[in-house]
């Protein structure tokens, strides 16, 4: 039986192609996902590894008790490592050397005055030179390291990012005004979060702590030993060096240990966001090879007939129909590997190209890689080709030798009928109960009520197909004739087939639509609620958390063409005795200003009552709460002074832009380290302007760490998060729908083959052969579309029911079906149809007549 599964597959090399690159490409996406993880993740460790190849000990600050959490009242941080300090440590046994070091934040301006870097990772620290002037940790690659206030040094791919080179200017901020400094040195680094997208700039030691902490204080002290030094003993007597609760002491070996675990974390999400969308096209393929085979053996039926009458048992007969399958998915899976490798090469080069900066690395390929692939496609061709398999032997020598393809039994298709109604059932009715939750804690919920219904729906497609297929008949029967009546009644004949073949377009577009629907709705809900609630012409604030000087919101106010500024400042608090729980956001603005630049609805009193040194409450924090108007809350800020006592003086509805409670500036600044505008608001009498949004950053000193944002700019910004997730989920699903088209050309190809006799038929009887042409094509397009509808009629209804918990975080919610995608999707799917016939329909209509009129 064996070598009859080989020769079958040797003589269906044609017919099993297509099936094999449903197997092939779903391999390649698995292994393509498998193989970046990986080799990404080896790169960042090795990386990680070599930036502390030389720690013993990690000395690092934690917040100073006495000074409070955050920079003081000048803006620089105190902390406990000093100069002393690191003598001490220096004379410990085993210590060959101590590094000091400063860090903190550099924001860059590049050719444009535009920020470079991601804001967070935009890296500043000290540069200490050894013996030799230069520092071993930052290598120089040109010039010199800084060595007085007024130079400064850049890592290699900064100083490519800002445009500059050695002796020019360079304008950059840590927390505010521009700074200016020359540019005197070029530097190499293996930090990841430098080579990852992030900057960094260097100053001598006094100039770093001149601007982040205080003389003679470090954020770190490294510490270095000689070869063979116990490192957890040296960490213990580290430890017992420092000020309790003011600095930790961790091994090299554990921070090592850390950084890999919160690298694996990183790669964790990534991997399993791609996996789950390899999963999905091999879910896609399952439908492509069960229907290959199920074709395969209602072909073969004679032949199996035949095996059976000389004696061969139904379990040979399965074994060999799965061996035959377990042979084609290795080989399918081998070519996949190798594809796979190339598509994480590939996506490696796409997302560096896109600022990624993933560290260099050799590809890492392991063993379990290989294993993981190539099992999950043979499995997966097995498993499919299973239940074809036990149809096959349960066919009657006789029965099978009379009739090349028997209709599946009455009780058969009330049974999948049964279970399908009972699963779409069981599904519409989780996500009718996801429609009523208003968090987004439901979403594991919603993700099994969308399996659940999208599974019923699979399984009652051959059940549906004749009706929404029959509703195309008297459309393609007008306008093609009798061409599209063969068309109609050929996708008819086999329901089951007809649905395998559509389901495989129907997951992919279910998917698409879904995400389209809520993305597009929730854009419409941001424009709805930036229209409403912000009528301020511009927001202003920083890259990073420096915030912005109370001061510079004076200026602004006195420009020409400024009609209002309201500033946005904010602390923190609990609502327990115990600081644990209860928590809320407290915002601090200008009472009189405020209500220029957005639009506040108030349920419970008004602004005059706030003034009154009272608080207002959003409906939801009231409702979570519990607060009406006239309580009294105790709030714990987090300044570790007393309780302050709070009257809620008004209740207005959710307003995004004042969050959960607003007040007075003077009641929040006492609980703040310094005043700090988080965002101003700017209300033009003129509507802005480019010369406005000119004098707005010159009021504001140019720092490159402004950002003036427009309402289009806002708009802009929230679109494009949503935009680069509904395109991410369009690219990788974009692979199930090529797997899905393969599947439509598989099918009409082997029904083509299937059909030779009947096609000879039609042809000896008039049928010219831009007929045979017309019916097959036709007949594509009704496949595809058929499962276009039911993708987009499923898709639009999941994103329905799961909206909800879109609806959480946007309040405005509401579906907006986004009829011009909507259309374009049903136009690809006519496409599909077209495309997927041409090479079929070329074949049908090649067919010699009266060769085909003898085939068996």
């Amino acid at each position: 039986m064996l070598r009859t599964a080989l020769r079958n597959v040797l003589a269906h090399k044609a017919r099993l192609l297509m099936t094999a690159l449903a197997v092939l490409l779903g391999v390649a996406f698995v292994a393509g996902t498998l193989i970046f993880s990986d080799s990404v993740g080896e790169a960042v460790k090795n990386a990680s590894a070599k930036n502390l190849k030389d720690v013993a000990v990690s000395v690092k600050a934690t917040s100073d008790p006495d000074a409070g959490p955050g920079p003081g009242k000048d803006g620089r941080r105190t902390t406990a490592l000093d100069t002393r300090l690191a003598d001490r440590i220096r004379a410990l046994p085993g210590v060959t050397s101590v590094r000091s070091d400063v860090t903190g934040e550099a924001t860059l301006a590049g050719r444009d005055d535009q920020p470079i870097g991601n804001g967070w990772q935009n890296h500043a620290a000290n540069y200490q030179p050894g013996k030799d002037g230069t520092d071993s940790r930052y290598p120089l690659v040109r010039g010199r390291g800084p060595a007085n206030g007024n130079e400064i040094a850049l890592a290699e791919s900064t100083a490519k990012a800002a445009g500059v080179g050695i002796g020019d200017t360079v304008r950059f901020a840590t927390d505010g005004p521009v700074l200016t400094k020359k540019l005197v040195g070029i530097v190499g680094t293996d930090d990841p979060a430098v080579t990852a997208g992030g900057s960094l700039a260097l100053f001598d030691t006094a100039t770093a702590q001149r601007l982040y902490l205080h003389p003679g204080q470090f954020d770190e002290l490294v510490v270095a030993a000689a070869p063979g030094t116990d490192q957890q003993k040296l960490t213990a007597e580290v430890g017992q060096l420092l000020p309790a609760k003011r600095a930790q002491a961790t091994s090299g070996r554990q921070l090592a240990a850390e950084q890999a675990r919160m690298i694996a974390e990183q790669n964790s999400a990534l991997s399993k966001t791609l996996l789950t969308f390899a999963g999905i096209a091999l879910f896609v393929g399952v439908f492509i090879i069960a229907n290959t085979f199920t074709m395969l053996i209602s072909q073969r039926s004679r032949e199996i007939a035949l095996l059976r009458a000389v004696g061969a048992s139904r379990r040979q007969v399965v074994r060999s129909v799965l061996a035959e399958a377990g042979l084609l998915g290795l080989i399918s899976s081998v070519v996949g590997f190798a594809l796979g490798t190339g598509i994480a090469v590939g996506l490696r080069a796409v997302l560096d190209a896109n600022g990624a900066g993933f560290p260099d690395g050799p590809v890492v390929i392991s063993p379990t890689t290989v294993l993981a692939s190539l099992a999950v496609g043979v499995l997966v061709t097995v498993l499919a080709a299973w239940l074809p398999s036990r149809k096959a032997a349960r066919i009657a020598p006789v029965e099978a030798l009379s009739s090349v393809e028997a209709p599946p039994t009455q009780r058969g298709l009330v049974l999948r009928n049964t279970l399908g109604a009972v699963v779409t059932a069981l599904g519409v009715a989780v996500m009718f109960y996801v429609s009523t939750l208003k968090t987004g804690d439901g979403l594991p919920i919603a993700m099994l009520g969308s399996t659940l219904t999208l599974t019923g729906v699979i399984i009652l497609a051959p059940l549906l197909s004749r009706p929404l297929i029959s509703l195309a008949g008297p459309v393609t029967t007008r306008l093609f004739g009798i061409g599209g009546r063969l068309a109609k009644e050929n996708a008819l004949r086999n329901p089951r087939r007809t649905a395998a073949t559509a389901s495989a377009l129907m997951i992919g577009l279910t998917l698409i639509t879904g995400m389209t629907v809520v993305g597009h709705s929730a854009q419409v809900a941001m424009d709805k609620m930036a229209a409403k609630e912000l009528t301020a012409d511009y927001q202003v604030e920083t890259s990073t958390l420096a915030g912005l000087d109370p001061e510079l919101s004076k200026k602004v106010a006195k420009l020409p063409g400024v009609e209002a500024v309201a500033p946005l400042r904010g602390a923190g608090f609990s609502t327990r005795a115990d600081g644990h729980g209860g928590f809320g956001y407290l915002r601090g603005t200008d009472l009189a200003q405020i209500g220029k630049v957005t639009h506040i609805t108030f349920v419970q009193g008004s602004l005059d009552t706030v003034r009154a040194n009272g608080i207002a409450v959003s409906e939801k924090s009231a409702e979570e709460h519990g607060w009406h108007v006239g309580d009294t809350v105790n709030a714990n800020f987090f300044d570790k002074e007393k309780p302050a006592k709070l009257k809620i003086a008004a209740v207005y509805k959710d307003n995004e832009v004042l969050g959960e409670s607003f007040t007075d500036v003077s009641v929040v600044d006492p609980h703040l380290p310094r005043a700090k505008n988080d965002r101003l608001l700017v209300k033009a009498s003129g509507g802005g302007s480019p010369a406005l949004t000119k004098d707005i950053r010159h009021a504001l000193g140019d720092s490159p760490l402004l950002k003036v944002q427009t309402h289009d700019d806002l708009r802009k910004k929230a679109a494009g998060a949503i935009d680069t997730i509904v395109n991410m989920v369009y690219g990788l699903l974009g692979m199930a729908v090529i797997i899905a088209v393969v599947g439509v050309v598989n099918t009409l190809a082997m029904s083509v083959f299937e059909r030779s006799r009947e096609i000879g038929m039609l042809r000896a009887i008039g049928l010219a052969r831009s007929g045979v042409k017309q019916m097959v094509r036709l007949e594509s397009v009704v496949i595809s579309l058929f499962g276009a509808v039911l993708g987009m009629g499923v898709g639009v209804f999941l994103a329905w029911a799961g909206g909800s918990l879109v609806g959480s975080s946007f309040p405005a919610y509401a579906l907006v079906l986004p009829w011009g995608r909507l259309g374009l999707f049903l136009l690809i799917a006519l496409v599909v149809g077209v495309l997927a016939a041409l090479w079929p329909a070329r074949r049908a209509a090649r067919l010699n007549m009266l060769e085909a009129i003898g085939a068996q």
